[in-house]
């Protein structure tokens, strides 16, 4: 596989991923289908805001939604992209040096180069 394959995509997902309102709807989206009003509730955001948000982030195949009666439902749509946005959470509450290899290794010393 040539190492830049892929690579466009991803660049657009962590693009749709760089809000924090959005990563923050996101991370409410994980554990439970949640309507548009919840959301804007938990997430202290406006109900058009939120809106507007979960546009693109469907626009994105991260959210899907399902409509019942007036309301309507999301929930993520791919469990890959919820662990991709909690190890990038749990890394950037590591302290300092805590992750990754130690210096004297070969990895970290190609990794400098």
């Amino acid at each position: 596989m040539d190492v830049d394959d892929g690579l466009a995509p991803a660049a657009q997902l962590f693009k749709v991923l760089g809000n924090p309102s959005r990563l923050r709807l996101m991370r409410l989206l994980e554990h439970a289908p949640t309507t548009v009003g919840e959301l804007a509730s938990r997430a202290d955001l406006s109900q058009p805001l939120v809106s507007q948000h979960l546009r693109t982030l469907r626009d994105a195949g991260l959210v899907i939604a399902e409509r019942h009666g007036k309301e309507v439902t999301y929930q993520v749509a791919d469990e890959h992209v919820a662990h991709v946005i909690a190890d990038a959470v749990a890394h950037v509450l590591e302290p300092a040096g805590a992750a990754g290899p130690s210096a004297s290794t070969p990895e970290s010393t190609s990794r400098k180069a």
